[in-house]
C-alpha cells in the first residue's frame, strides 16, 4: 500500500467520477414524470415512519465497531466528547444512523451523499477567488447513496439541536419543515437550469444574509463575514499553534490533543511523513504544486479534531516559505465511509481520493490544496488547508429565529449539492409542489431524535457502569 500509485491514465481529478451515478439523457419532462411515478412505490408520507428494525444492533455495538482501527489512547477522549450531550452523541455516531437509514423507505434515486449531514457540518468558507460561500464542509463519509439519507440525518440534527437549546417541539418541527421546503423549492429551481448554470451556481453570503429579516441580526452577520474575509487565517493561526525552536518554528505540543510522533522531537520529520507528502503533492494540480514548492515542511503533529474524527490519525503540517510566511495543512485519515455496508463500496481504491471527489462534486468551490495520500502502514488520508476563512455558526446557542433561518440555508445548500451529482428533475417530480414530504420529514425527525436520546442513555449507563472508559 505504501507504493500505491495515485495516478494511472488521464486526469486524476476526474478519472472514475463518471461512474459515480448513471446519467439519464431523456427529457426533463420524462424524468419529472419518472420521479412522480415513484410516489406509488414509495409514498411521500411513508418517510414519516421510524420504527427500529427487527434485529437492530445494540447502539454501543456500533459505537465499538466505529472505534476499530482508531488510536486506542484517544478512545476515552472520543467517548467523553460523545457523552457530553445527545447532540454530541449524534455527531459521533454516524455509523448508527447509517444502519438505521438503510431500513427506511427510499426512492432508490442516488446522489453524491455527504454521509454525515448534520447542522455543524454546514458553514461559510472562502473559494480560491476569496468569495465567501455557504456549503457543506466536512465530507469524510461521502458516498453515492439515496438522497433521502442526507436529508433525514440533517432533519434529525435540527430537532436534537433544538431540544438542546431549550426550544419547543413545535419550533423544532417548524425548522425541519422549513429545511425540507427549502430543499424541495430550490431543487425545483435547479431542475430548470441547464447543466453549466447549475454547476456554476453558488450560495454566496449576500444571498444568505438577504434572507435575514431582522436588521440588527443581518448587520451582525455581515460584520462577522467581512471580518472573516479580511483575515489571513494562516498568519493569525500561526502564533497560536507554533513557537520558535532555534531558527525554525515548530508546533506547540498540547497533550492529549496535539502531540508529536512518538520518539521524535518537534521539528524532526519521520521519513514516512516525507514520503506521504510527496505522494500528496502528486495528487494536486501542477499549478498547486508550484505553490507548494515555495514552502518547506517545518513540523508535523497529531491534532485531535471534532467528535466523529477523534481517534483517527489526523495530522497538522506546518510549512513556511523562505521569509517565514505560514501555510498550515490538515491531513485527515480517510476510512471506509459509514455508508459502504448499505450503499456499496467506493469506486476509488484510496478513501482519501473518495473524500476529495466528494468535495469536488458536492461543493461549488473547493480548496486548491485538496489532495490525497497513503502512509507506509496503508492508511489513507486527504489533505486540505486548516481553517481557511471558515465561518462556523454557533448552532448550540441558536434561538427560534436563528434555527429556522439556518435550517433554510442548509436545505438550500443540500439541494444544490445533490443537484450537482444527481437528477434534480426526478427528485423534483417525486417531491412535488405541496408540503406532504415536508410534514413527513418533520415527524420522522422527532421520532428519530427520541431514538437518539435512548441510544445516548445507553452510552451514559455504560460509562457509569465502568464498561466504557472516558477521559
Amino acid at each position: 500500500m505504501g507504493n500505491l500509485s495515485l495516478r494511472t491514465t488521464g486526469d486524476a481529478r476526474y478519472q472514475s467520477m463518471q461512474r459515480l451515478m448513471a446519467v439519464d439523457h431523456s427529457t426533463r419532462a420524462e424524468r419529472f414524470a419518472r420521479g412522480k411515478s415513484l410516489r406509488r412505490v414509495c409514498p411521500r408520507n411513508s418517510h414519516a415512519k421510524w420504527k427500529p428494525p427487527s434485529g437492530r444492533p445494540h447502539p454501543l455495538r456500533l459505537v465499538a465497531q466505529a472505534d476499530k482501527g482508531r488510536i486506542p489512547a484517544l478512545l476515552p477522549l472520543r467517548h467523553a466528547r460523545m457523552a457530553l450531550s445527545p447532540f454530541t452523541f449524534y455527531r459521533g455516531s454516524a455509523l448508527n444512523m447509517a444502519a438505521d437509514l438503510a431500513s427506511t423507505p427510499s426512492t432508490g434515486v442516488r446522489v453524491q451523499c455527504g454521509g454525515d449531514c448534520h447542522l455543524v457540518n454546514f458553514r461559510g468558507f472562502a473559494t480560491p477567488e476569496r468569495q465567501v460561500i455557504f456549503a457543506i464542509n466536512d465530507l469524510d463519509e461521502t458516498l453515492p447513496a439515496p438522497w433521502e439519507w442526507d436529508l433525514k440525518r440533517l432533519a434529525a440534527s435540527i430537532v436534537i439541536a433544538s431540544r438542546e437549546n431549550g426550544l419547543s417541539e413545535g419550533v423544532a418541527k417548524d425548522a425541519v419543515a422549513t429545511c425540507a421546503s427549502s430543499y424541495r423549492e430550490h431543487m425545483a429551481e435547479f431542475s430548470e437550469m441547464n447543466p453549466l448554470d447549475q454547476w456554476y451556481f453558488t450560495i454566496d453570503t449576500d444571498m444568505v444574509v438577504s434572507s435575514i429579516k431582522h436588521s440588527a441580526t443581518r448587520r451582525r452577520t455581515m460584520k462577522r463575514i467581512e471580518k472573516a474575509r479580511a483575515r489571513n487565517v494562516a498568519e493569525e493561526f500561526f502564533p497560536r499553534i507554533a513557537h520558535a525552536r532555534g531558527d525554525a518554528p515548530v508546533i506547540k505540543a498540547r497533550p492529549p490533543t496535539i502531540v508529536h510522533w512518538e520518539g521524535h522531537s518537534p521539528g524532526e520529520l519521520h521519513p514516512a511523513m516525507k514520503a506521504a507528502f510527496a505522494l500528496y503533492r502528486d495528487s494536486v494540480t501542477q499549478a498547486t504544486q508550484v505553490v507548494l514548492d515555495r514552502y518547506e515542511i517545518r513540523d508535523a503533529a497529531i491534532k485531535v479534531v471534532g467528535v466523529g474524527s477523534v481517534g483517527t490519525a489526523c495530522w497538522v503540517l506546518l510549512l513556511t516559505d523562505h521569509e517565514g510566511h505560514a501555510l498550515v495543512l490538515q491531513v485527515k485519515e480517510a476510512r471506509a465511509s459509514v455508508l459502504e455496508a448499505y450503499a456499496g463500496r467506493s469506486v476509488f481504491p484510496n478513501h482519501g481520493k473518495r473524500v476529495v471527489a466528494g468535495h469536488w462534486l458536492m461543493q461549488p468551490a473547493s480548496d486548491i490544496f485538496l489532495g490525497w495520500t497513503v502512509d507506509d502502514r496503508g492508511r489513507h488520508y486527504y489533505v486540505r488547508q486548516l481553517r481557511d476563512v471558515k465561518i462556523k455558526f454557533d448552532v448550540e446557542n441558536f434561538g427560534k429565529a436563528a434555527m429556522r433561518i439556518f435550517a433554510d440555508w442548509c436545505g438550500h445548500s443540500l439541494a444544490l449539492s445533490h443537484a450537482r451529482s444527481g437528477d434534480s428533475a426526478v427528485i423534483r417530480g417525486y417531491l412535488g409542489g405541496g408540503d406532504r414530504f415536508d410534514r413527513a420529514l418533520a415527524t420522522f425527525a422527532v421520532a428519530y431524535a427520541d431514538q437518539n436520546e435512548k441510544d445516548y442513555t445507553e452510552l451514559k449507563r455504560a460509562i457509569h457502569a465502568g464498561k466504557i472508559k472516558v477521559a
